[in-house]
């Protein structure tokens, strides 16, 4: 191999041969990994049980192929069999969890990765393409699946531990904490959506609403006295369940994350009535803003339905009123509010710099804040 890289100058093929010295690197690790595996197979038979606890029997010795980070690999191992169960044993492949795949922990891992952040199809390629590994489409969607299980399931007793036996406590009280969430439609097979009606002409649908929510804390504000989240504070939860089901699931993570220990409580949304739903029940006294983006929407369709879709006063109105809102002038907006729409609510009481986007969740990642300088937004 050397022979064929070290050409003359400007003959080499780079990529060619980092790629050709990664995949001669993976042989010589599975052969490396392949003599590990294989330096002790078991076979004492010493206490071997099986899971409900019988005496099991050694049978022989049996081989399994693996994909691991380095390749196929192949090795054996000691087969035992319980009389009373009528089933095969093999510590190995619980001790190595390799119980029911063919797949290694570590490839497991990537495949669960890639598989949440993309298509399995393109996370099949990108696991080829990045890490030399070579599996099926069908094979990413089973590992991903199965780990998303896992982590719901450890989700949930997290969770559970926090609403029922309080056991997860903060290390230190939380002057800020926010909760926001939201609903939004996402693609998803043909199964999923019989006998659920949908927004298109014909009445199906092609998509379920998956509602994602988060929690994070806030404790500085910038320089321009804009509040801004703290650093790797936000943690998220989702699913594709009912407002009732997610109202727990948002309200355990806000549990875990300190919910009681809270000096003040903020839930931003989008306006929607499952939202606020959701905030009477399970955050009642928190603050309670419309995120900035909706608010804005909310204000247009106003002015739509005021001053009619195309009038210049519409637009006018419109422009007006948004720059009270990036002003935080929300006095002055309410006052046009009653004025144009005849809306008869009180104007809320000022309070202290509140973040009032729900970016979070319509990104899942950003980082961008905004705020209402002298009071919460109200719901319009």
């Amino acid at each position: 191999m050397l022979g064929r890289l070290l050409r003359p100058a400007g003959s080499l093929d780079l990529e060619a041969s980092e790629l050709a010295i990664r995949a001669a690197m993976h042989e010589v690790g599975g052969v490396l990994l392949a003599k590990v595996l294989n330096s002790d197979p078991g076979g004492s038979g010493a206490g071997v049980k099986c899971r409900a606890g019988h005496a099991a029997t050694f049978v022989d010795y049996r081989s399994k192929e693996i994909t691991t980070v380095v390749g196929q690999v192949e090795f054996r191992r000691a087969y035992y069999h319980c009389g009373k169960c009528g089933k095969g044993v093999v510590p190995q492949d619980e001790a190595l969890d390799l119980v029911g795949t063919s797949f290694s922990p570590g490839v497991r891992r990537l495949m669960g990765r890639v598989g949440g952040k993309e298509s399995f199809n393109e996370g099949r390629v990108d696991l080829e393409e990045l890490a030399g590994i070579k599996v099926q489409t069908k094979a990413v969607e089973r590992v991903a699946e199965g780990v998303g299980a896992e982590l719901e399931a450890l989700g949930q007793r997290e969770r559970g531990r926090a609403i029922k036996d309080q056991k997860v406590v903060p290390l230190k009280s939380v002057a800020k904490l926010y909760v926001s969430f939201d609903g939004t439609g996402v693609p998803v097979i043909k199964r999923e959506t019989e006998g659920r009606r949908g927004k298109s002409a014909t009445g199906e649908a092609h998509t379920r609403e998956a509602k994602l929510g988060c929690v994070f804390t806030q404790t500085a504000v910038d320089e321009k006295g804009h509040p801004v989240r703290d650093e790797a504070a936000t943690t998220y939860v989702g699913a594709i369940e009912v407002a009732g089901e997610f109202g727990w699931r948002i309200y355990g993570e806000a549990e875990r994350r300190g919910l009681r220990r809270a000096a003040q409580l903020i839930v931003i949304g989008d306006g929607a009535p499952w939202v606020w739903g959701i905030a009477a029940e399970h955050f009642p006294g928190a603050i309670e803003i419309v995120d900035l983006y909706h608010a804005r929407e909310h204000l247009a369709d106003l002015s739509k339905l005021v001053y009619g879709a195309a009038s210049a006063k519409a637009k006018q109105w419109t422009t007006a009123r948004l720059a009270q809102l990036d002003e935080g002038d929300v006095e002055s907006l309410l006052v046009s509010l009653r004025g144009s729409a005849r809306l008869r609510r009180r104007p809320k009481k000022p309070c202290a710099k509140q973040s009032v986007t729900s970016r979070a969740i319509a990104n899942a990642c950003a980082t961008q804040s905004f705020v209402a300088r002298d009071c919460s937004l109200v719901q319009v």
